[in-house]
């Protein structure tokens, strides 16, 4: 066996894209040049870019530079970048019809290297979860992704793969995160993956940022179909640290009407507070009826008795 065949490198956590795209953060942006965004096909990821030549169209097919060798991505539509926006790769050009006829070879020929790299996975009982395949569109090399908890000894594996396809073959590890981006999917909201739908820029969740959106701490309601913490707890937290510097925090005393109020839920989404007396009757107000006044917040309401 040609031992050139064999690469055993691995990734750990995010990603394919990040790693796989030449970047080239210093082109330089020309006043007045266009950028748009594009996406990997096999891995869903996005990113910049600038194209020297006609302009593009949402939706047209481009060829670009990866480690791995030249792919295919989709224009995904125009961006407004400043002159400090950094990592963006040069399209070097259009797809033509025979890279998309290449690639609609390339996909029937990963369904097929997907169950068999399944077969060898569980013959040699590894484990790990085989995730995606990718054959490079014009190079003699197939990507296989996948997540395991641990770092997994593939060598037999990989020379068993090569024997088959003939071809050179590298086994790549990526985050759970990564996996749901991939395969996509529904989240509890109904919608698509955040990850998938809305932005592939996988940023840092924290327990901190359900807190601070007075959600349960119930695991289950506040991880994803990935196990991990909800990505939109990442986008909408901003949100909520910018509304909560205008009204009091929960837990906190207000004085009204001669008494003395504990809050005891605030309710960004209704905009209310439910506030509670000693003797435990309770109050509903607004958010915006709260005033602070130096140091100490106030009820702008009527007096109730």
């Amino acid at each position: 066996m040609n031992d050139d065949f064999v690469d055993e490198e691995l990734i750990e956590d995010n990603l394919i894209a990040q790693e796989s795209v030449i970047i080239t953060s210093d082109i330089g942006i020309m006043p007045g040049a266009t950028v748009y965004q594009i996406r990997l096909l096999y891995s869903k990821e996005s990113f910049y870019a600038v194209y020297q030549n006609t302009p593009l169209s949402s939706k047209d097919y481009v060829i670009i530079p990866t480690r791995y060798g030249q792919d295919l991505a989709q224009v995904l539509g125009i961006v407004h970048c400043n002159e400090d926006c950094v990592d963006i790769v040069c399209i070097e050009r259009m797809a033509t019809a025979e890279d998309l006829n290449r690639f609609e070879i390339n996909q029937a020929l990963e369904k097929e290297a997907f169950l068999i790299a399944k077969e060898k996975i569980e013959y040699y009982n590894l484990n790990m979860k085989l995730v995606t395949v990718h054959y490079l569109l014009n190079e003699p090399k197939i990507l296989f992704f996948f997540v395991s908890d641990t770092r997994i000894d593939f060598r037999e594996l990989v020379k068993d793969l090569v024997n088959i396809f003939k071809s050179r073959v590298e086994l790549r590890q990526i985050g759970i995160r990564d996996e749901a981006r991939i395969v996509e999917g529904m989240g509890v909201c109904g919608r698509g993956y955040c990850c998938h739908a809305i932005s592939d820029r996988l940023k840092p969740v924290s327990i901190k940022m359900a807190k601070d959106q007075n959600l349960s701490l119930n695991s289950m309601k506040i991880s994803g179909p990935c196990g991990r913490l909800l990505c939109c707890l990442a986008y909408e937290h901003n949100f909520y640290a910018e509304y909560q510097k205008n009204i009091p925090p929960e837990s906190s005393y207000i004085r009204h009407v001669g008494r003395m109020w504990k809050i005891v839920d605030i309710n960004v989404i209704t905009g209310t507070a439910l506030m509670a007396d000693e003797d435990g009757r309770q109050l509903s107000v607004p958010l915006t009826a709260f005033e602070k006044k130096e140091n100490d917040w106030y009820l702008n309401l009527p007096a109730h008795k």
